[in-house]
This record gives structure tokens, sequence and C-alpha cells, in this order.
């Protein structure tokens, strides 16, 4: 572990540097030094259509240089041509082009030279090219005959290269080349034989100098051939090289340079070229060719293609080769270059200078431009070394090396400044540094001495030399502090000595907190098409919020701060927003903060999760009669492991191109053993499944065909049906085409009354369905049905039992009776029919009943008739919804699927009295301010003799709550109008008429209205509410509710169960009939809760019936009266539950009040 050993004004250990500079660091200008050539031109094309040409040199030096030129090793003077222009304190001159220029054609050099010495530049070679032109003059035609070898010659011009020839006609079409006929390196046209083809007058060598923007043609040439008398077929000749060469030649290349040997052979038939390295490296691959197999090329050169290369051409006449000994060699190149420096007084100097060349190169040593006289010269020198001893001021010089031979020349110089002077710091005093809290920082101190300063660095006020492992001195003079701490901040001084003299300077350190970063969150796993948000939290110092920046780079690429890709991907300083995420999105995103002292990064790795690629590869193997391998790749996963594969099948004989599947497999596997049916041309592919979804499909694998068999199975759900009494008609599901196993498939049904011996009948079909007549009604019937093709039967099938068909019952049930329950519910009894005469499954009994009589005024009714079903074998049902107070006649029959048997005998029974339907209206005729006067209508129906009526009224208000109820008996049933007097004025009420029987008070009619103010004149309500036209108005709009309710009721109950309770008004009945009959004992509204404010019942004494019967007891109904599951609706009114208050839709009279 690393202890702070140091605290501000405390310095422990000491330090010692001794630091050697003076070579590392350029020597100031302010100090004597030798020129130093910085900057010159090379080799140089003076162009003609540049308007200047600058020849370069440029150099430094105190004092400052002076400029000489020689050219070709002569002296040359600047101002001997008015076209040169020069410049102040510099070499470069600029000729100006004009005139004739190419006198200025040579090779210069320059000397920049102070009191010290002289440095030289390398050769510049001044180029000045004439313009290429093609003489002028007549070129003669050429007759040759056919199968002669012709050379058209180019000759072309001399320029700067590069140099492009090309053959074209007049119209500057290509001439074609092939092996028979090409150009040579040189640009001479070769033709190995030629035919009549090639007579043409417009032969046109054209030469193209690109660097000069340059082409010149010459004139064109005429080639005439005429047919031969013979065929002059013979052996190949070379013409390149000439046979004038030999049968071998040398050839030098340069190294790293481009060999190309060439040779073009002529004869008849045309010669094939071509190459072999018969001596040195046998290259691995056969050397590259060019020119039709004429040109043998090899690009940069190596001392490894040294060797001897022989090239033939052959054709069956003969053949003819020559061979080229290739040399490589190489301009000079330094191994050792004489280095300079600085040296203080008293020092030793050794030079080295080590060229290596092909052919050698010759070394020539220099002092200030000149070469050195060894008879003068002080030191030692050698070919490869100069030496000095015990240097002294006046032995400063430039040392120029010279490497030659004749493929170029090198030059290396030295400038040897030997200075005695004191340390010079040349970075600025009191300079301020910052860095953060465990970077290192770096405090400069670039000195230059001669003889070299010993250099210490101090903290604070401390003279003692700065230590520990965290501090080191660099041979530059910098002091770099590693892992820095805040305790590092302060002042430090920067000391520099030699035997000279002495120089210091400081240098101030603060520490800043480090930059932090954390990307949220982390490492997100997002859905493909979903979004992501990333978000980049910083925390830095704030001095350096300033120059605070926040990036984000995906894979180490930087994202655009603007939003890419249409908006899909928003950048908005520390958040990142992805929008319809692709795969490509995956990757490694990294939030980066910079400062002006430092950086922070922080990554998130995003996980892009898709459905995986679908399968590839998909191989079939292990081929089998009843089974076949799949194999598979499987796709890509997309980060979600595959959970499982599914695979599908596709036949093309049933159910061409739907797909089926046949199978699942863990997601790890990629084979599967599947199970295959016969006579199926199979085709296969895979789905793969993971946490994501479904791949899409593979591509469908190979097809595969099993070969047909006999039926694996029977068919099933073997069923009997008939829609005749003596008709028996068999059906069952039909085996799938997958399960047919073979061409031909039919069924074979065998059929026998059972428990009667005798033979199977059998018959083969088709269809799946066979009809057989004359048979008993309803007798159970032994029925098997089996698969056969034309490679044989399916297993043994299993026997099923099956009826004939049925007739209706023939006998009306017995003992039928009937027990009144109530008023409008009875209960009714009968005796089952045989068993044997009902001919078929029984379904059930219908008990049907009809109205005959009303017993209140003793009227015959035309008879209506209803029923209800009672489902199963049974022998009682509950009748409700019947009229009270009437006279009915009821009978009972059985029926079965073919249809109902005959009726039983009518049984008579009569109910008893119930409570009245509610009046039919109740108006206000008359309101004062503390009485009202009331009236009503009768009941639509009485259900028995009336008794009187109950009158109630209350007071009421726009909240949920209602004052106490009144009551008034009004014993006459023939009183219809009614006045209360003792109201409170300006009040609303609410008022309640009900009709009564000796079986109770039936349904309340309401009306709301408001008494009058103290001092009202209420003769204006009597006259309004008497009037004609608005008692008529009245009942419009009672008729009107009226019907509106009774659509909302039929609407409501329409399909549904019976309503036991119905939903209370807002201000409820202060009295509700509690009469519940046992039917509805075991069922409750739980969903209905008393209202706040609801009354108490005003009838607490009434009883409800009570019964054991529950709803099953109730049959099936018509007329609307009755669902299919037996409830019933509209014609059975229940009654409310004890506490519960109802009122109808009547209309409510509001009057105004008048002060």
């Amino acid at each position: 572990m690393e202890m702070l050993l140091s605290t501000k004004g405390i310095t422990i250990c000491l330090f010692f540097f001794v630091l050697s500079l003076a070579a590392a660091i350029e020597i100031p200008l302010s100090v004597s030094q030798l020129p130093t050539i910085t900057e010159q031109s090379h080799t140089q094309v003076a162009y003609p259509f540049d308007e200047d040409f600058t020849i370069k040199c440029e150099a430094r030096g105190n004092p400052q240089p002076t400029f000489n030129w020689t050219k070709d090793g002569k002296p040359f003077d600047l101002s001997s041509d008015p076209r040169i222009v020069t410049s102040n304190n510099s070499g470069t001159f600029v000729i100006q082009n004009r005139g004739i220029i190419n006198n200025f054609q040579g090779k210069y050099r320059c000397f920049a030279s102070n009191m010290l010495g002289t440095a030289m530049s390398e050769e510049i070679e001044l180029i000045v090219p004439s313009v290429p032109k093609f003489p002028k003059e007549k070129i003669e035609p050429l007759d040759v005959e056919h199968g002669d070898s012709v050379i058209l010659h180019c000759n072309p011009p001399k320029g700067i290269p590069p140099l492009h020839i090309y053959w074209m006609n007049i119209d500057l079409q290509h001439i074609p080349q092939d092996e028979r006929v090409s150009m040579s390196l040189k640009g001479d046209l070769y033709f190995a034989n030629v035919e009549e083809s090639d007579s043409r007058s417009d032969y046109c060598c054209f030469a193209a100098f690109p660097r000069l923007r340059t082409i010149v043609q010459k004139m064109p040439m005429t080639l005439k051939v005429s047919r031969s008398n013979f065929i002059k077929e013979r052996k190949p000749k070379l013409l390149i090289p000439p046979e004038s060469a030999g049968s071998s030649s040398s050839v030098t290349v340069i190294k790293g340079g481009v060999l190309l040997l060439e040779c073009i052979a002529e004869g008849l038939p045309t010669p094939h070229l071509s190459w072999v390295k018969v001596m040195g490296n046998i290259p691995k691959d056969e050397p590259e060719t060019e020119n039709f197999g004429k040109t043998l090329k090899i690009d940069q050169v190596t001392a490894a293609d040294e060797g001897t290369y022989q090239c033939t051409a052959s054709n069956p006449m003969g053949s003819a080769s020559h061979k080229f000994h290739v040399h490589v060699e190489e301009p000079p190149q330094w191994l050792k270059k004489p280095e300079g420096g600085v040296y203080s007084v008293g020092t030793n100097l050794v030079l080295l200078c080590e060229a290596i060349g092909n052919p050698e190169p010759s070394i020539q040593w220099k002092l200030n431009g000149m070469p050195i006289d060894g008879r003068t010269f002080r030191g030692r020198i050698s070919t490869r070394e100069i030496s000095l001893t015990n240097l002294q001021l006046q032995d400063s010089a430039v040392f120029q090396c010279e490497a030659t031979n004749k493929h170029g020349t090198i030059l290396a110089s030295a400038n040897i400044n030997i200075l005695n002077i004191a340390p010079l710091i040349l970075t600025p005093d009191e300079e301020n540094y910052a860095t953060v809290v465990g970077y290192s920082a770096f405090l400069h101190c670039d000195i230059f001495a001669s003889p070299a300063a010993d250099v210490r660095w101090t903290k604070d006020d401390s003279i003692e030399p700065l230590s520990t492992f965290r501090y080191e001195l660099n041979k530059n003079g910098t002091l770099e502090i590693r892992d820095t701490k805040k305790e590092d901040s302060g002042s430090y001084a920067c000391w520099a000595a030699n035997s000279v003299g002495k120089r210091a300077i400081t240098a101030n350190l603060d520490i800043r907190d480090a930059t932090k970063l954390v990307v949220t969150p982390k490492s997100p796993r997002v859905l493909k098409s979903h979004s992501i948000l990333l978000k980049c939290q910083a925390e830095y110092d704030s001095h350096l919020k300033h120059s605070f920046k926040l990036s984000w780079r995906k894979d180490g690429d930087e994202l655009p701060v603007n939003s890419t890709e249409g908006g899909r991907i928003i950048l908005d300083r520390d958040t990142l927003f992805i929008s319809n995420v692709l795969l490509e999105d995956q990757g490694v995103y990294t939030c980066v903060a910079s400062t002006a002292l430092d950086a922070a990064e922080a990554e998130a790795q995003l996980i892009v999760l898709d459905v995986p690629d679908p399968p590839e590869d998909l191989q079939l193997s292990e081929n089998q009669n009843r089974s076949v391998r799949l194999s598979w790749k499987a796709g890509a996963s997309h980060n979600s492991p595959v959970n499982e594969s599914i695979i599908e099948f596709e036949e093309n004989r049933w159910e061409p191109g739907r797909w089926q599947e046949l199978s699942r497999v863990p997601g790890n596997d990629t084979t599967a053993l599947l199970s295959l049916a016969p006579y199926v041309n199979y085709q296969f592919r895979v789905v793969s499944v993971n946490a994501v979804g479904r791949s899409q499909p593979s591509k469908p694998s190979l097809r595969y065909a099993t070969p047909p068999a006999a039926p694996d199975k029977n068919p099933e759900n073997i069923r009997v049906e008939a829609s005749e009494p003596n008709e028996m008609v068999m059906k069952w599901e039909p085996l799938k085409p997958v399960e047919r196993n073979g061409p031909g498939l039919e069924y074979k049904v065998s059929w026998r009354q059972r428990g009667v011996e005798t033979d199977w009948n059998e018959e083969l079909v088709k269809k799946h369905s066979l009809s057989v007549r004359n048979v008993p009604t309803f007798v159970p019937y032994e029925i098997k049905v089996q698969a056969v093709n034309n490679l044989g039967s399916g297993p043994e099938p299993n026997v099923t039992i099956g009826y004939s068909g049925e007739d209706v019952p023939d006998a009306a049930p017995s003992g039928v009776s009937v027990e009144v329950v109530n008023s409008t519910l009875v209960k009714v009894f009968w005796f089952g029919i045989p068993r044997d005469r009902v001919r078929g499954h029984l379904k059930g009994y219908k008990v049907n009943w009809w109205k005959t009589k009303n017993m209140l005024d003793g009227k015959r009714h035309h008879p209506e008739k209803h029923f209800l079903t009672f489902v199963g074998d049974r022998n009682y049902g509950m009748i409700p919804g019947l009229e009270p107070f009437s006279e009915f006649r009821l009978t009972v029959l059985a029926f079965n699927s073919r249809g109902d048997g005959p009726e039983s005998s009518p049984v008579v029974f009569e109910t008893p009295e119930g409570v009245p339907e509610q009046p039919r209206f109740l108006r206000i005729l008359n309101f004062d301010k503390d009485s009202v006067t009331l009236s009503w209508g009768l009941p639509k129906k009485a259900n028995g003799h009336l008794t009187g009526y109950v009158l109630q009224y209350q007071i009421i208000n726009e909240t949920h709550e209602v004052g106490a109820v009144s009551e008034v008996s009004v014993t006459n049933r023939s009183v219809l109008s009614w006045r209360l007097a003792g109201l409170s004025p300006s009040t609303k009420y609410k008022f309640y008429i009900k009709a009564c029987t000796a079986k109770g008070c039936g349904k309340a009619a309401t009306e709301e209205g408001l008494t009058l103010a103290q001092g009202t004149y209420a003769g204006i309500y009597e006259g309004i509410s008497t009037q004609g036209w608005f008692i008529g108005l009245m009942c419009a709009i009672a008729l009107l509710t009226l019907l509106l309710l009774t659509i909302c009721f039929v609407r409501r109950n329409k399909g549904g169960k019976y309503s036991v309770k119905e939903k209370e008004d807002l201000h409820p009945d202060p009295e509700a009939q509690s009469i519940k009959d046992e039917i509805f004992g075991e069922y409750s509204d739980s969903d209905e809760k008393p209202l706040k404010g609801s009354l108490q019942s005003l009838n607490g004494d009434i009883k409800a019936t009570g019964s054991a019967d529950s709803l099953v007891d109730y049959g099936e109904g018509e007329h609307g009266m009755f669902n299919e599951d037996g409830s019933f609706i509209g014609a059975y009114s229940g009654s409310k539950e004890k506490g519960s208050v109802e009122s109808t839709g009547s209309s409510t009279a509001t009057f105004p009040l008048h002060a």
C-alpha cells in the first residue's frame, strides 16, 4: 500500500536528479548555433504550362545563415539572370517561365553558412522538358505476303515519364491485339504473321505524356498484304530479344522496382510464349505475365527474384528460347547516420557513417560542405568514422556524410555545437496546472544547458527535493505526480544548475474532483419493435462545468447529436431514446463525459430479444416405412433460448397446401425421429419457439412418400339417427385423410338385432352413413363399422348399441290432479305412461291449460291454451302465472323425439281471490296551502271483490330523506276521490293509492306535488285542474309513461330469469306486499340493497305463505311467459322483500309558488 510521506510545508527524503537534456531538446534560437537546413526541394520539373518554378532552401541558425548555390558542381549566381527572384534571409528562389529556360536544367545544391559553419542540402535536380514531337516524315508503304512477319516502328519522342503508347486507326479505334499481333514495351507493333485482313493504310502510333498533358501522333503507315502462292509455315524466331543478342542476356533491376522481361516471336502458326525460372529461388506461384504472355512482370523486386528466367516460343514446327540473367541491385541506404548534438567543452566526439547498397556505395566526409583534408583535420578520420577529443568552442561545425553508387546518392548532416552556457528554462514561470484526483499531474520544466544541468523540484516552502514513488522526474525535466490526491495541491519550484550558473521557475497545481458516470439501466433486455430509454447520470467538479461535455457511442462509434434514422434514435443531452428497436440496435452503448482535465465512461449492454430465425438445412435420414429422421440447423435465437421446435407436415394428396402439426421436441434438439402414416407424400418444416414467440417456418424439406398399408384404426362416434319409425340410419366419423393408409377406402358395416340369435347383416359403403329400412320401431341393434382399403382390413371393431327409429307415444298420462297453492300458482300431479308405450326415448311431459271463466263476473272466455314442458321422467309440476279468481281446465301428455302423445282427460280447477292490480291513475285535482283533493281510477283487474282503498302520503324533498307516512283507509269501494287536510304549506308531498280485496292490497299508484305558500290564491289552480284540456293532457302523459315502462319491462325480462324483486325508486313506496310464495324460497336478489332512508314495511303483519317447492318444479312454457330453463316472466308477479317500497312510473304534478 502506498503511503503519503509528505504534508504541506514538510518534505521527507532527498531526491536529486542529474539530467543531460541538451541532446533531447532543440537548441533555442537565442543560443549561438550552426545552420540547419529545415526545408528543401527535391527533383523538380519545369512544366511549360507553369508560370514559374520554385526551388526551396530554408535554414535556421544563430547568427542568421547566408545562402549560396551551386549548379552541376559549380557556383551559381542567383543574380545572373533577371528571371530569378530571391527573398531576404532565405535561400529559396523562383524562376519565372519567360523565354528559353532550357539553360536552367541541371543539379543544384544549397549551402547555408554563418560564422560557426556551413550546412549543405541534398542535390536538387531541375528538369526542363522539351515539347515532344514526332518528326515529319514520309513513310513508305510496306508490301508483304500472307504469312510474313512485320514490325511497324513507333520510335516515340522523348518526354517526361510516364509514357503511354497506343496503336489506333484514323478513326481512333484501337488496333486489336492478341498472340499474333502485339505491341512491345518500346511501342513497336509486331505481327508474328500477317493476314490479308491486316491490310490497311491508317496504322497510327499515339504517344501520351500525362504529366505534360500532351498526346502526339505519328504519320499513318500503310500495310499491304498480298496472297501468297504457298503456305509459309515455319518454326518460331525471337524478334525480342533479337538473334544478335545471342541465347542469353543480362538484366539489372533496382530492388523494390518492377522487373519487366519481354519476348516477342514470329512464326507460322502463331507461336505461344511460356516462362520459367531455371536458376535461383524458384517461386511457388507461376510468374505474372502480360501482353498475351509476352511480358514477364514482377512488382516490388527483392533479392529472392534474382536468377535466370527463360522464355520459350513454340508452335507445331518447333521452338526458340532465350535466357535472362537477372541481377538485383539497390541504391545506397543508411545503416548508421552521423548524429548531431550539443557538446560541452572538453568532451569527446565520435561520428559514425555506414551505408549499404549494390554496388557497395562509396563514403565521403565533408566539413561545412567541403571535403575534409586529412592532413589538416585535427581529429581521426576513416571511411566509417570521425572522432575528436577535448572539444573546444571552435570545433563547432557541420559534418556531412555522402554515400554514392551508380543508382544514387544519399546525404546525412550532423550539426556539432560546442556550447558553454548557463541553464535556460524554456517553460514560462508561474504556470498554473490542474488535474483530477487519481490522475497523473505533469509539471513542465524544459531546460537547455551546456554543460548538462542538475534538476530538482521542491514543494511550497521546502528546500528539499521531492521524493516517494509517486514522484518521477522525466528526462526533459517534467515532474510527474502519479495517482494525485487533494493534498497534492500547492506551489512547486523547478531548480536547474550547472557549472556556469543556475535558474528556477515556480508552478501552481490544483487538484479537482474526478468525473463519475452511471448509465441506467445497466443491462437492458428489450423486445424488438419496443422502445428503450438510457439515462446517463454524471457527477463532476463545479470548476469544470464550462468544459463539461457529454456524448454517446455505440460499439465504439460516436452517435450524432441530432436524431437519427428519421427520429427513431434520439439523443437529448444525458438521455438516449430508441423507439421501434431493431436487431442491429443491440450492442454496447457508452456514455462519455469529458472535461478540460479528465474523461469518464459508463456502459450499458443493450440486448434485443426477438423470435428465433427460422431453422435451416432440413435433412431426411434413417428412412423407414413408418418413420424418418428429420435434422436441421437452428437459426439465431436472438438472446432468448429456443424452448421447443414444432415440426409440421404438408401432404399433397388430400389437403395440399395445408400445414399440420406433427410433433414437438425440446429446444436444444435439432433432430427428431418422426412417426409417419402410410400412403402419405410428406413434406416437413420446422418452427422454433422461444419466450418471445414463434419463428417464421423453415423452408420445406424434400418430399418423403410412405408406402400404403391396411388401416390401423376404425371409425369412431358410431351412432344411430332416424327420421321415420321403421328406419335406422347408422352414422360415424369418417377416417381422416392421413388415417386411410392406402387407396380404395371403404367401410364394412355389420348389424343385427340385440338379443336375437341371428347372423350379422353386412354391407360395404364408401360414405360415412348407411340407412336400413323396414326395421321394428325402437328396437336395440348391435352395430360394427370396420375400415377396409385395397391392402386389407382394419382391426376388429367394437360393438355399439343403437336403436331403430322412434314413433310418438300411444298412451296418455293418467291420474291427473291439481293442488291449488295460491291465487296464481297450482301444483299438478299425474301417473306416467308405461315404458313400452313411449315407443322411443322419453323426453318429458307437457301440461296444457286454458281459462274458461272469470269468477268475479261469471263470463265465459274463449279458450286460449298455454303449456309448460317438464323434461325427464317425472310425475308432477308447478304451473305459475295464473289469473286469480278464475276457472281453468288442464291436460297432460307425454312426448319423445318423434313428437307428442295423446292428451289426458281435462281436469277443472279454480284459483282463489288475489290482491288487485294498481289503480289506473292517481291525480291531484286541487291544491291549497294546507289541503289537497285527490282522484283515482279503478284497478285494471280486481282479482276478487274490492273491499276499499288505502290512501297514504308523506313529505319528500330533493334528497334521499323522506318523512313519516300517514295513512287513510277508504272503506267505501265506490269512492274514487278524497280531500286531505292538515298539510304543511309550501311543502312537497308524495301520495300513494292502493286497491284492496279480502286477500290484501295491491300495488300503489303515486303522484307528487307542492302545497301553496301562505296567502296564495288557490283558485287559479282549481280553475286549471278542472279544465278538460288539462285533464286530457295529464291522461296522455300518464298513458305514454305507462307504455314506455311496459316496453322497458318487457325488454329487461325477455330471455332472462323472472325478476323476483324489482329495483326501488328514489322515493320508495312506503308499503311493500310481502307475500312470498314458497317457490322462491331458495332465491334471493343479493344485488339489491335498501336505499338510504328506505321505509319499514307499513304492513309488517302480513305473512308470506310457505311452500317447499323450488323452480325445478316449473316447466317450459309458450307465449313468451317462460324461458327455456323453466323460469317464468311477466304473468306471475312475485312479492317484494319485506321492508322495500315500490313505486310506479306515474307522472308528477309540480306547482309553482307565487309570493
